[in-house]
């Protein structure tokens, strides 16, 4: 997994019913956009995350051509 700073993590639900988290990217730890980032909900609370399987990038590319 590759992410860069304003890159949004969507964690899916894990069972019916549970809705997509979704947090942007507010720092990379890791060497080269890898694992762990630095995430901000959007109540503004900040921490760090190391996504797992059920996890996906949406790159700001392609936020903006939404």
């Amino acid at each position: 997994m590759h992410a860069s700073k304003g890159d949004k993590l969507v964690q899916h639900g894990r069972v019916v019913g549970q809705h997509d988290h979704v947090v942007e990217v507010v720092e990379v730890l890791g060497p080269e956009g890898t694992p762990p980032y630095r995430v901000r909900a959007e109540n503004g609370h900040e921490t760090i995350m190391s996504p797992g399987p059920d996890c996906q990038v949406r790159h700001r590319e392609e936020q903006q051509q939404r």
